[in-house]
């Protein structure tokens, strides 16, 4: 998946802001408060609008009115172009939420696909207020418009999106794909205590949002990839002084322990004696070695409680996992990761009059003149180039 430009109206702060020609790998940076956690957020608030529904993810912010954009009324409105490959169809998935009788709706829903450069949009589905219309010939479309048969259709609830309510049918390919997309989205929001704590035996292949479930997911890579696994362990033992293997290890009681193996010492340290950084470092290796990418993939301040040093090298191992695996977006405050990546990779973020605005740093003139004379990007935003990025 490539997702290529991001529309926002009335999401928190950002009344009204586009992020356009959005590169594989999109570093954000911008001063606190500036909006960096809100735009990382609309991607969780979609995938929990696609699991479960618009009023639980709207209640899980505080509800309708704190989330819309101060003095707005609404609606808040998203627009995603993407493809899910290279050479793939442009689709637009556009939607309008606003409040009616208190509650929230969708007021419009719009799944579109555009053939070619100049080829006319054509919508697979179409719907408001839990009524629409769907293409339902997909499966045997042929490539003229003219073929396509859409039938109106009804959702149980107006609060139910509907490339949900449709990704459950066979002839509903086009919601189910793009569906299927947004439930691999991970939005991470690693916690280095949760990682540290041991679990009931079970079974996890993905790391979870906090990485409470690492010790799990350790030990499905170490039973059934045994090859990535030993792949991470390589990356850890040059990044990491010391450390020689990693495993999980089941109790009588039946948890599971992540165990960290130290080359001086007969017996391994539990992770909780080991370093926040040796955690922090093994768990973005388990995330970026997943068998199964992401798609999209959203990681926040990577750079705390890693060493500095540490973060050329990682920076080098997200772009990596964007050229073969799926997108990523990652928000720093650190110059040393900024030092380690293109010019083309990075947008900042500023707030203008209380609603935040994206800038790109490839089309402010000075920034792009400087970085083609030898300038590294991270001295130039902590330098101040970046205008309106440093809090006054």
């Amino acid at each position: 998946m490539k997702i290529e430009q991001i529309k926002i109206k009335n999401y928190k702060a950002f009344k009204n802001a586009t992020m356009h020609d959005v590169p594989q790998m999109c570093v954000i940076v911008g001063a606190n408060g500036s909006g960096k956690s809100t735009l990382f957020d609309i991607f969780g608030f979609l995938k929990d609008s696609m699991t479960q529904n618009i009023t639980v993810a709207l209640a899980k912010r505080g509800g309708y009115k704190e989330v819309v954009s101060r003095n707005t009324k609404g609606p808040i409105e998203f627009e995603i172009k993407f493809r899910e490959s290279g050479k793939s169809e442009l689709v637009t998935y556009h939607l309008a939420i606003g409040l009616e009788n208190n509650q929230p709706i969708i007021e419009r829903e719009i799944l579109r696909y555009r053939m070619g450069s100049k080829g006319l949009p054509y919508h697979f589905l179409d719907f408001s207020r839990g009524k629409g219309t769907a293409v339902t010939n997909e499966l045997f479309y042929q490539g003229d418009i003219k073929e396509l048969k859409r039938e109106e259709q009804t959702l149980a609830k107006t609060d139910i999106l509907a490339i949900k309510g449709l990704a459950q049918f066979k002839q509903f390919p086009a919601a189910a794909t793009f569906g299927d997309l947004i439930d691999k989205w991970h939005v991470s929001d690693f916690h280095i205590n949760q990682a540290r704590t041991t679990k009931d035996d079970g079974y996890a292949e993905h790391l979870s949002r906090e990485g409470d479930n690492l010790a799990l997911v350790t030990k499905f890579m170490y039973e059934q990839h045994n090859d990535l696994f030993n792949s991470i362990l390589d990356k850890l033992k040059k990044r990491v002084p010391g450390i020689e293997s990693v495993d999980s290890k089941l109790t009588d009681e039946g948890s599971v322990l992540l165990r960290f193996q130290d080359g001086s010492f007969k017996d391994p340290f539990l992770a909780r004696y080991v370093s926040d950084g040796t955690i922090k470092m093994f768990a973005y290796l388990v995330l970026l070695y997943d068998p199964n990418k992401h798609p999209l993939l959203c990681i926040e301040e990577p750079e705390n409680q890693l060493y500095p040093t540490l973060l050329t090298e990682l920076a080098e191992e997200f772009k990596e996992y964007s050229n073969v695996g799926g997108q990523v977006f990652i928000s720093t405050h650190s110059p040393d990761f900024l030092n380690a990546v293109e010019l083309e990779d990075v947008f900042w973020l500023v707030k203008n009059a209380g609603y935040t605005e994206i800038k790109r740093a490839k089309d402010d003139s000075l920034i792009a003149s400087l970085i083609r004379e030898g300038d590294k990007m991270g001295y130039l935003w902590k330098q101040g180039f970046f205008e309106g990025v440093n809090p006054r």
